[in-house]
């Protein structure tokens, strides 16, 4: 073995450990409420597929006719030969969705966050290094971004807009240009920013706040629209409510014009295919007639809510389609999501890092595909807590 690798070997074995280290489970999947792993079917609680979309016949009939019209790869990146006719219709539509003059279609939501911010934080345009205040629950994307960018994030308790207004007064005569990032819905808590007071703070202080509005693109909001309306500049996806994969930016004219000369992620990727950008157009054309299926997914989530609460269980702060049943320890969290799934119900353990130590969960994720039979039998298997060793200590 190469020296490094007993390095890399090591760190793998402290993580087995301390019950932290990841392994892939092959799945498979027919359609959007169950999989099937080791011959054995679950009920899918753990897929962002919040609308079941991803096996909508429109959706697949789009791909598959584009894929024939347009190829099954763009054979490019979109300032060489990539930039199909396909692409300025369907950035249209994102935009006329998101409230926003322009819009443009990236590779992924992990990369549009990490090129985007690099992209904006570059101090060669802005001539000063720039002032980022940010949720500290905020996605690993958005960190990533940070980090690429090379600025120190002022980071401000979670979902705490009186903390945030403390940080930013010390610099209200700073000439520095200053941003503010948050999440509209937080992938791991299902709770919701306090968007009208962020967004006034950013007024008040010139700051430019951009949100991550992907777990809400879709599933929430008037006509699917989401939950960033006051943001200057919005990523999000369309992997998760919306069916397929790709990611957006909503802005200005002049954010789009900028990210197409300045954004690596985007200058240097191959631009999206043909048949995920007709599933694409296809959800983007549903959308606004699917208020029974988000009004179904909200009901889901709530009966589980109020289900999970007489159990004993604490789901933190959420408030949609996205429920953490928190249990403490990644042991406890392994142990409640193989319970589960002894039950017949497929539901991930969240662990640190992805989330702060003590405050391991298992999530569930509600869809249009569940059922209300299938909520209850949740609750059923789910049962009372196993103990009561979930950390009280606020993370802050």
């Amino acid at each position: 073995m190469v020296g490094n690798e007993t390095r890399y070997r090591a760190f793998l074995e402290t993580l087995g450990q301390d019950r932290l280290k990841r392994t892939l489970t092959p799945v498979a999947a027919r359609d959007a409420r169950t999989l099937t792993v080791g011959g054995r079917a679950y009920v899918n609680f753990a897929s962002n597929d919040y609308l079941a979309l991803r096996f909508h016949k429109v959706l697949i009939a789009r791909a598959q006719d584009w894929a024939e019209a347009h190829g099954t790869g763009s054979g490019a990146s979109r300032l060489v030969t990539g930039h199909l006719d396909l692409f300025e219709a369907l950035e249209d539509k994102v935009a006329r969705l998101k409230d926003k003059p322009a819009a443009l279609l990236m590779a992924s939501g992990f990369q549009a966050n990490a090129a985007v911010l690099q992209a904006l934080f570059d101090r060669t345009v802005l001539g000063a290094e720039p002032l980022v205040f940010a949720d500290r629950l905020n996605h690993a994307s958005m960190h990533f971004g940070c980090k690429a960018g090379g600025v120190r994030q002022l980071r401000y308790r979670h979902g705490d807009a009186s903390h945030l207004a403390e940080l930013l007064t010390p610099y209200q005569g700073d000439s520095r240009p200053k941003f503010i990032l948050t999440e509209s819905v937080f992938s791991m808590d299902g709770d919701i920013a306090p968007l009208a007071e962020i967004s006034a703070l950013a007024k008040t202080h010139d700051a430019m706040l951009i949100v991550d509005d992907a777990h809400a693109t879709g599933i929430l909001g008037d006509g699917g629209a989401g939950l960033s309306g006051g943001a200057d500049l919005i990523v999000g996806t369309f992997s998760k409510a919306l069916g397929s994969f790709g990611a957006y930016v909503a802005c200005s004219d002049t954010m789009r014009d900028y990210l197409v000369n300045r954004c690596s992620g985007f200058i240097y990727s191959t631009a999206l295919p043909p048949p995920v950008l007709g599933a694409i157009d296809a959800a983007l054309d549903l959308l606004p007639n699917l208020d029974d299926a988000r009004t179904h997914v909200a009901a889901l989530a709530a009966a589980f809510r109020k289900g999970a609460h007489a159990r004993g269980y604490d789901t933190g702060e959420s408030v949609t389609q996205i429920v953490p049943v928190i249990v403490g320890s990644a042991d406890a969290a392994l142990g409640l999501s193989a319970r589960l799934r002894e039950a017949g119900f497929w539901a991930t353990a969240i662990r640190p890092p992805t989330v702060p130590q003590g405050l391991a969960r298992v999530r569930f994720a509600f869809t249009a595909a569940h059922t209300e039979e299938d909520v209850d039998a949740l609750l059923a298997a789910l049962g009372a807590p196993a103990s009561q060793e979930r950390t009280k200590a606020e993370f802050a």
